[in-house]
């Protein structure tokens, strides 16, 4: 079907063909934050901006996070990018409307690798319609990162897992150490240093998604023709893949809030990631990322959890009280589905306890992710 749309098959006199920049990264390292500045600086150059999001079930925080930050974004759910690859397409092609846009960002689920081989060859090869494809970038999260490039006994997560975190940085044009607003100079270092050491060629950009520092740097290699997109060619044993995914517990879930008197959404967002981190790090389950929204009189608050060693942040600020509240909770923890969702549930009460409020959870799924399949596999640089 996308095939046959006309948005993506020519490109009117005096217009680049749209330029395409997918973020890469683990759970929790930063990619939609990074996303939503990236596009917040090509809308202020008048450029159009369309967002693709992407997740194994429905009800990403993610892409209502963006979408209340006035962006265009669609979203491809219950399967990554590279096992849906005409949903991808698809999606874009509706987001284009009646003309292209100017840039198409797309941010992956954070489980995946092998994203050069799935997703910008065929993009190349396969789609083929007008597209400058951008060198691929991916995020590099210190706090794992540290752990499972310097070989700590207690990276956090299995061997598996680790092997998904290494081959996304091995296959990565560009691998920007985040956070470093909250990094000293020493850390940024040895980030740099490992990265150079283990994966020798890689462009290493030091950055910060919430603060920007770093961002012409990397706007300028997302650009330029210094770099070639795709060139980092890897084998991937599919099933050490699969296990590494199957080793994080996945949930989603939809739910409310009320009280008979009105309460912050800021202190329920932020007490929700609170509440959940301290009962997951109470069994020793490993977390890698925890995102919740809680939204109501027209505002929205956003709060996130990286890793067990991080304190909780309220990612966006609503600033406002409500009686009601429509909450959006996902969870990527190192624990199975269904001890994930008890005790998900059980932060969820106690944080609306806190706040005056009770809450219900609708639409709970836990689940593992399945065994990747590729719509495409292409061997090869760019």
């Amino acid at each position: 079907m996308a095939a046959e749309t006309p948005q993506f098959s020519q490109v009117p006199e005096g217009m680049q063909a749209p330029l395409f920049i997918m973020v890469g990264g683990f759970l929790g390292a930063g990619k939609t934050t990074t996303v939503g500045r990236l596009a917040k600086h090509y809308q202020a150059l008048g450029k159009r901006v369309v967002v693709v999001t992407n997740d194994q079930a429905a009800d990403l925080v993610d892409t209502h996070t963006l979408r209340s930050q006035g962006l265009e974004v669609g979203e491809v759910a219950g399967s990554c990018f590279c096992c849906n690859f005409n949903e991808l397409t698809g999606v874009m092609e509706k987001l284009a409307g009646s003309g292209l846009p100017d840039v198409v960002l797309a941010e992956p689920v954070g489980s995946c690798t092998d994203l050069v081989a799935t997703v910008l060859r065929p993009l190349e090869s396969v789609y083929q319609k007008p597209m400058r494809l951008a060198p691929y970038a991916v995020i590099l999260k210190p706090g794992h990162g540290k752990r499972i490039l310097g070989n700590h006994a207690k990276a956090g997560f299995s061997p598996q897992a680790a092997y998904i975190f290494r081959k996304q940085i091995e296959e990565a044009d560009l691998v920007l150490v985040n956070r470093v607003d909250e990094l000293g100079a020493e850390e940024v270092g040895e980030l740099t240093r490992l990265v150079h050491e283990q994966y020798p060629g890689r462009l290493v950009l030091p950055i910060s998604a919430s603060t920007g520092d770093g961002f012409d740097r990397l706007i300028e290699a997302l650009e330029g023709s210094t770099i070639r997109p795709g060139q980092q060619t890897m084998e991937v044993d599919y099933d050490v893949y699969a296990q590494g995914e199957a080793d994080l517990g996945w949930l989603n879930s939809q739910g409310t809030a009320r009280a008979e008197k009105p309460f912050e959404l800021d202190a329920l967002a932020l007490g929700l990631v609170q509440a959940i981190q301290v009962l997951l790090t109470g069994v020793g389950a490993e977390t890698a990322h925890l995102k919740v929204t809680v939204k109501g009189s027209g505002a929205i608050a956003v709060a996130n959890s990286i890793d067990n060693q991080s304190e909780p942040k309220l990612s966006q600020g609503a600033h406002r009280q409500t009686r009601e509240a429509d909450l959006i909770i996902n969870a990527r923890v190192a624990i199975d589905p269904e001890s994930l969702a008890r005790l998900v549930e059980q932060g969820v009460g106690q944080a609306a306890s806190q706040v005056g409020a009770s809450a219900s959870l609708e639409n709970l799924r836990s689940f593992r992710p399945g065994r990747p399949v590729p719509t495409h596999r292409i061997e090869g640089a760019l």
